[in-house]
């Protein structure tokens, strides 16, 4: 149910919404296969950011954005990770730490780009995973 403004109505969120959160599970799923530790989904950090998944890779956090497609005519995953996103992403990550106030942990950023559809009789979607997709925003790094 979603909520807008003092009135409560029940209205179904988008199309696009339910194939993000579709994409998200799927990604998880591969990435706890793959022997990573799920810490977190559409974690919420301050009023404008959010990552899709945070996880950790033995003693290395992980922040994952996932990009879900219908098909690859949409464009690659790389391509939608643009400088804007690329810069919400390390603030939001860089905000995480500060929560967790242990400034040194290591860290990366990954991309997994779901190809599919969550609708019944599609075929099984296409997982592609780029760990160490792009490096923390040079405005965010230490001297």
């Amino acid at each position: 149910m979603i909520f807008f403004g003092r009135r409560r109505s029940a209205v179904a969120p988008p199309e696009h919404l339910e194939t993000g959160k579709w994409g998200e599970a799927i990604a998880a799923q591969m990435l706890q296969h793959k022997g990573l530790k799920r810490l977190g989904e559409r974690v919420r950090i301050g009023t404008r950011d959010e990552i899709d998944l945070v996880m950790r890779d033995g003693e290395q956090l992980v922040f994952v954005e996932v990009k879900t497609r219908s098909s690859e005519a949409f464009g690659r995953p790389l391509s939608a990770v643009d400088r804007k996103k690329r810069h919400t992403l390390s603030r939001g990550a860089i905000r995480y730490i500060k929560k967790l106030k242990n400034p040194r942990v290591s860290f990366r950023f990954d991309v997994v780009e779901v190809i599919g559809s969550p609708a019944s009789g599609s075929p099984p979607p296409q997982i592609r995973h780029i760990p160490n997709a792009f490096s923390l925003d040079r405005r965010y790094m230490l001297p």
